[in-house]
């Protein structure tokens, strides 16, 4: 079960880097553009906004990558493994809650951004719990 959590949890950050490289390196291109559902003109408008968001992204891909490194190195649940998942994974799953809270025409991308989040806690909580 440890091994599907890390899993889930490493698949969650391999789409949070996705997402990066399209709201940081992508956005006023025409894949960028038609993903988020912007016009050119929106897309130029924001684009500081959307650098700026790409790189949260990152960094919590690589906050939960590092504790899905620490946890598969490790012999044990202990240490700061763990925390760095719930950190990361968690903010992911926080974040697609307040996508679909603020529009609900997000809400398939709120369920594509948080369901490897939310099933790798599920599953890294019972763990915790079982040790």
């Amino acid at each position: 079960m440890l091994t599907v959590a890390l899993v889930l949890a490493a698949l969650a950050a391999l789409l949070h880097v996705y997402i990066f490289a399209l709201e940081a390196l992508a956005w006023n291109t025409p894949r960028g553009r038609a993903t988020f559902g912007t016009t050119r003109e929106q897309a130029r408008a924001t684009q500081e906004l959307a650098y700026n968001q790409g790189f949260y992204n990152l960094f919590l891909a690589l906050v939960t990558t590092v504790g899905v490194v620490l946890m598969a190195a490790s012999t044990g649940p202990a240490g700061a493994g763990p925390a760095l998942i719930y950190a990361g994974a968690g903010s992911m799953l926080l974040a697609a809650v307040v996508l679909v809270t603020k529009n609900r025409a997000m809400a398939r991308a709120a369920v594509v951004q948080g369901t490897a989040p939310a099933l790798a806690l599920t599953l890294l909580t019972v763990v915790l719990l079982m040790n």
